[in-house]
């Protein structure tokens, strides 16, 4: 190993490194969890040429690669062990073009999320993918996890928002996918392949993304509290069977929101209440809005809409403040299932079954309008004790009972990778790892996670 590091430094300089204090910050992600042992080196890769260096240096040797952009994740997949090389592409943060006349924007991989739109939003336009990690994640990222966050029902998840790809395969090879038109058939859609699969086929190094413009008119903001979740969750589907398409519609469970405005030092105006946040945009803004504001107060929930855009920020602020406001509370395994939008009302109360069963904390957010929840797992000492993952695991069963999946956007990484067969089956499972094998015959990539 001390051979490969040796090579590495001289092909790549000080792009490489082994600094104890940096390699130890690499055995973890947000998701809380950290590996046994610190990896053996650290790329900072500035070009492509560098990824590609690394790469081939990794494959010609055998030594396992795990690719990492700002660390954000929550499942697991960015963080490396021993004997594993880091290939970070954070500090890969150029916009190279903003195409206003065709909608695109061409970057590289380490661009934060919120950069980038704050860039776009002089152009009115934007980068539609929404994750709450916004201000932290790279496109990159969100890429590799396709990221949905509270915008994705309406103007998609990020599959939908990127038309081609730069990817550096296991050997070094660069590979260009995809097209900067609308449409395009010819040959397999390696693009959507590619998205999503976290690390495990390839390494972006720079992406043509699809823009949406920033919609016209004004927004408009309801918040709205019901006794239970069960009846908020219920509302939330009243909605979207009436045909509304609501920007935004969030559900927090009354123990998640008591946390957060503890975290922020709010007063709760309704304690043990459940709240879901409903934002509608675009032309039809209030007339969606009005619809919606009578369907909640139809359903038993007290509500008040506001058409002032700092008045609906402050309120998107509390559903923004879920994940730090969990930290407060202590370690906490930060889990992401999703269900057809109609079962919602039973997922909440599986979730909270579960909860009393093991005599936990589950504090729940949704993204009501496309049926992913985020049930958190609250635990005591440094490690996830067991229990914890037993009551994970019926999490994930209730979802897949209900005609779920087990990740809406956190992807699988090393966390879920156990129950990957319960929800795909042996036969696709291994057709996956046949797939893999395709792009990256040694298997240095992503070893041992998401497929």
């Amino acid at each position: 190993m001390s051979d490969v590091v040796a090579l590495l430094r001289a092909a790549l300089g000080d792009a490489v490194s082994t600094d104890a204090a940096t390699l130890d910050a690499l055995r973890s992600d947000k998701s809380g969890q950290r590996t046994d042992a610190a990896p053996l080196a650290l790329v900072a890769a500035r070009t492509v040429e560098q990824v590609q260096a690394a790469l081939r240096i990794a494959n010609e040797h055998g030594v396992p690669v795990v690719p990492r952009g700002a660390g954000t994740g929550l499942s697991g997949g960015a963080m490396a062990g021993a004997g594993e090389l880091v290939l970070s592409t954070a500090a890969m943060a150029r916009i190279l073009q903003i195409d206003d006349v065709d909608q695109l924007a061409v970057v590289e991989p380490g661009v934060l999320n919120g950069d980038l739109n704050r860039a776009l939003a002089a152009h009115g336009l934007r980068w539609a993918p929404d994750p709450a990690s916004r201000e932290i994640s790279t496109v990159g990222g969100n890429i590799a996890t396709n990221a949905g966050g509270l915008l994705c029902a309406k103007y998609g998840v990020t599959r939908e928002a990127v038309r081609g790809l730069d990817v550096v395969l296991a050997d070094g090879t660069l590979l260009r996918t995809g097209r900067r038109t609308v449409k395009g058939v010819t040959g397999l859609d390696l693009t959507a392949l590619l998205i999503g699969s976290e690390g495990t086929l390839g390494v972006i190094v720079g992406a043509t993304l699809a823009l949406t413009p920033i919609p016209a008119g004004e927004v408009a903001t309801i918040a709205a509290y019901f006794p239970s979740i069960e009846q908020a969750a219920a509302a939330s589907a009243a909605i979207t069977a009436a045909r509304l398409r609501p920007a935004i519609m969030e559900l927090v469970d009354p123990v998640a929101l008591a946390a957060i405005l503890r975290h922020l030092g709010m007063r709760d105006r309704a304690p043990g209440s459940a709240h879901l946040l409903v934002q509608t945009d675009g032309p039809a803004a209030a007339a969606e809005a009005t619809a919606a504001l009578a369907i909640i107060t139809e359903r038993g929930g007290h509500a008040t809409l506001t058409v002032d855009p700092d008045e609906g920020e402050a309120l998107l602020a509390v559903r923004r403040a879920m994940h730090p406001a969990m930290e407060a509370l202590g370690p906490v395994l930060i889990e992401d299932v999703a269900v057809p939008r109609s079962r919602l009302p039973e997922m909440f109360a599986a979730i909270r079954a579960i909860a009393d069963r093991y005599g936990m904390l589950i504090p729940t957010v949704a993204h009501a309008d496309d049926g992913n929840l985020h049930p958190n797992l609250v635990y005591e000492g440094e490690e996830v004790p067991d229990r914890v993952w037993r009551a994970a695991g019926e999490l994930f069963e209730a979802a897949l009972a209900l005609g779920g999946t087990l990740t809406g956007e956190h992807g699988v990484g090393t966390l879920k990778r156990r129950w990957l067969a319960d929800e795909l089956g042996d036969e696709q499972v291994a057709l996956q790892r046949r797939i893999k094998d395709a792009f990256d015959p040694t298997g240095i990539l992503s070893p041992g996670r998401a497929i």
